[in-house]
């Protein structure tokens, strides 16, 4: 009997946890994503406020099912709000990259390449240009850290012999006005967009104009034919942005488990928690020896560029 009351009032904890989770989110979500500006705090309040008066006043087995039904209908609303790529974008996500894939001939359109004078005054540089699969020899990683080291930025890096670099960066794609908010990001406020841009653009802005940002670089090891599907991966993703607008997500869909996600289910590497708590995402390649492993891992990580 004792185990029986213990498994039931756990049961009940659980239960009231998701709930209290599920409205926890439900407030966020009328608070951030109405569209109506002078709406969303009134009715995120009073969202709140009926809910807290359903578990005041309605009876046990019902307060269950009006809580539960209260987040349903606001999760239906938030699954209808729709992407776009037609908004009023900031100039450096202004206009989207695509790809022409014919065999082995790849040509990208809209590479970005801005002549930065500061942060946030630049000119921006689109150019298109064709590079040949056969021609990829190698693979690299860009880690950005800033704040926390538990967060990072991730970008890869496909080099050619030609000596030319195409640098691919998954990015929130911000309208006029809107800043990056990692609490934001886990609602419907940004759309999703790849940069795709010289290495002279994305990295340089962060080792040069973004001073509290550190960057760590490490080389990739794939094989000629991995290399290739990961580059093709990437313009897939990228040509189906410029298709279709998806929504950013900071947690299912952001700069490194987008990288995941892009691959097929059977081509994924398995999970790991490192994954989300992307600053340590070089500590778990390493020790699956996906990037090169000539120097032990503390004395790699001590030279950012």
């Amino acid at each position: 009997m004792k185990i029986k009351k213990i498994l039931r009032s756990s049961m009940c904890v659980l239960v009231w946890l998701v709930l209290i989770v599920a409205t926890a989110w439900a407030v966020a979500a009328l608070f951030f994503d109405v569209r109506i500006s002078w709406l969303q705090l009134p009715l995120a309040l009073s969202y709140a406020m009926g809910i807290v008066a359903v578990w005041i006043f309605v009876r046990r087995p019902w307060k269950i099912t009006f809580t539960a039904a209260g987040f349903l209908i606001v999760l239906a609303w938030w699954l209808s709000l729709q992407p776009s790529n037609t908004r009023d974008w900031q100039p450096d996500v202004a206009v989207l990259p695509y790809a022409d894939i014919n065999r082995n001939q790849v040509t990208i359109h809209n590479i970005r390449n801005c002549d930065y004078r500061t942060e946030t005054d630049f000119t921006v540089q689109l150019y298109d240009k064709t590079f040949a699969l056969d021609q990829l020899r190698t693979v690299d990683m860009y880690l950005v850290t800033w704040g926390s080291p538990d967060i990072a930025h991730t970008m890869v890096s496909f080099g050619f012999t030609s000596g030319d670099y195409v640098c691919f960066s998954i990015e929130t794609r911000k309208q006029i006005g809107q800043s990056y908010s990692a609490v934001k990001g886990l609602f419907r406020q940004f759309e999703l967009t790849y940069v795709v841009a010289d290495e002279r653009d994305l990295v340089r802005l962060r080792t040069n104009y973004r001073k509290d940002e550190e960057v760590c670089l490490y080389r990739l090891q794939v094989t000629p034919a991995a290399g290739q599907k990961l580059f093709l991966d990437y313009l897939r993703r990228v040509n189906e942005l410029h298709e279709h607008a998806v929504w950013y997500n900071a947690l299912t869909d952001n700069c490194t488990t987008g990288i995941r996600a892009q691959r097929a289910a059977a081509d994924r590497a398995p999970w790991n928690w490192r994954m989300l708590l992307n600053g340590h995402l070089d500590e778990l390649l390493y020790a699956r020896g996906t990037i090169v492993t000539n120097l032990p891992f503390t004395e790699l990580k001590k030279s950012p560029i």
